[in-house]
């Protein structure tokens, strides 16, 4: 059996889809299946045309038009024409890529698979006026949704996803709800001796993600006790957001202890979850939320809104804690709760296993394969 996957973006610009893509197929040539990854040369200017990562082989194609976050990639169509294959898998709704890989799925009459990552009318949860949502509402209606409504199987990360495409209008039977994977073992935890407690925010900093509550409860918290570390790069979650967030968020932050440390890739970001204590995470909307599963599988007790994979992981003053959008009073309350390493453990401990059972390469790269066999 032969996949080919096409995305947007792909490594070395770090994105939850690119990671997902990656270790799909990664884990797919591990069982003998091909699934090699078609994608752009949108932020890896610099890369090569063709290049493995680990088993998997990757073709970037020239970016010959961009129209706000579309990127056209004409070439890859003759290219993909060329190989012989049994699936096209695409990653990502509004993206030219996967219209192509319909486009040719159907035109060669094999089987086509979207993952969705809440790509759907996730513009819906941010606040944006309704010449934002434009793009998003004209592009659904130029292509009748066909890219997810004909697809043989839609593949979404989480529950809310799932719920989300079939308010979209995507049938249940082509439905399926596979979350994102993680290598456990590559976040194994480490003994802490700080005498501080340390916090920790893991993400892209666009204002959907409300970082204001986090920092603001740190007023409530003991400055020689406790440090927040935000760990990310200023990003716009459509074209149309107001810059400068983070400046805004560094003047609210002043008097108070805590770091920004700007965007961390690979072992240097898995030591910033190794070296923290408790994970807080306030966004108003996530499509799945990876430094969750993250912060998870490195046994932080985690305080977060209901977002995402959330509420797949925590259990409630168990292994963590769910706070309301803007309440930093009581994040502050939770952090205290959490004074005790023992707790603190505790809660890790339980955060780990649960991520252990629920989201380990292994069983998802099966459920992959068990979609493939479905429709092939």
């Amino acid at each position: 059996m032969k996949v080919i996957r096409t995305i947007e973006s792909f490594y070395p610009y770090v994105t939850g889809p690119a990671n997902q893509a990656f270790n799909i197929s990664k884990g797919l040539y591990k069982q003998g299946i091909e699934s090699p990854i078609f994608t752009s040369f949108f932020n890896a200017e610099n890369s090569k045309k063709h290049e493995y990562f680990n088993s998997v082989p990757v073709t970037r194609f020239k970016i010959e038009r961009r129209l706000m976050k579309y990127i056209m990639t004409p070439s890859m169509k003759k290219a993909i024409e060329k190989e012989d294959f049994d699936i096209i898998h695409s990653h990502g709704y509004r993206s030219y890529q996967s219209s192509l890989g319909y486009g040719i799925a159907r035109k060669m009459k094999k089987p086509f698979v979207v993952n969705t990552h809440g790509m759907l009318s996730a513009y819906n949860n941010f606040n944006m006026g309704f010449l934002s949502k434009l793009p998003y509402i004209t592009y659904d209606i130029a292509t009748l949704k066909n890219v997810v409504k004909k697809a043989n199987m839609v593949v979404t990360s989480s529950d809310k996803e799932y719920s989300e495409a079939l308010k979209f209008g995507i049938k249940k039977e082509k439905l399926k709800t596979i979350p994102a994977g993680i290598n456990i073992n590559d976040y194994t935890p480490e003994k802490s001796d700080s005498s501080k407690i340390n916090l920790l925010f893991v993400g892209r900093i666009s204002r959907n993600r409300n970082l204001e509550p986090i920092i603001n409860a740190m007023k409530f918290l003991d400055n020689e006790k406790v440090r927040l570390t935000i760990v990310g790069e200023e990003a716009k979650s459509s074209e149309t957001s107001r810059p400068g967030y983070v400046k805004e968020l560094k003047k609210l932050s002043k008097g108070l202890n805590v770091d920004f440390t700007g965007p961390k890739y690979g072992k240097n970001l898995i030591n910033y979850y190794k070296n923290s204590d408790i994970f807080v995470y306030t966004s108003f909307y996530e499509n799945f939320g990876q430094t969750i599963l993250e912060a998870g599988a490195a046994a932080l007790p985690i305080i977060t809104t209901k977002v995402g994979v959330a509420e797949q992981i925590i259990n409630h003053n168990e292994n963590g804690f769910f706070v309301d959008f803007n309440n930093p009073k009581k994040i502050a309350d939770y952090v205290k709760e959490l004074s005790s390493k023992t707790k603190r453990q505790n809660f890790g401990k339980k955060a780990r296993e649960k991520v252990r059972k629920d989201f380990g390469w292994e069983n998802i790269i099966k459920k992959y394969v068990e979609i493939y066999n479905s429709i092939s």
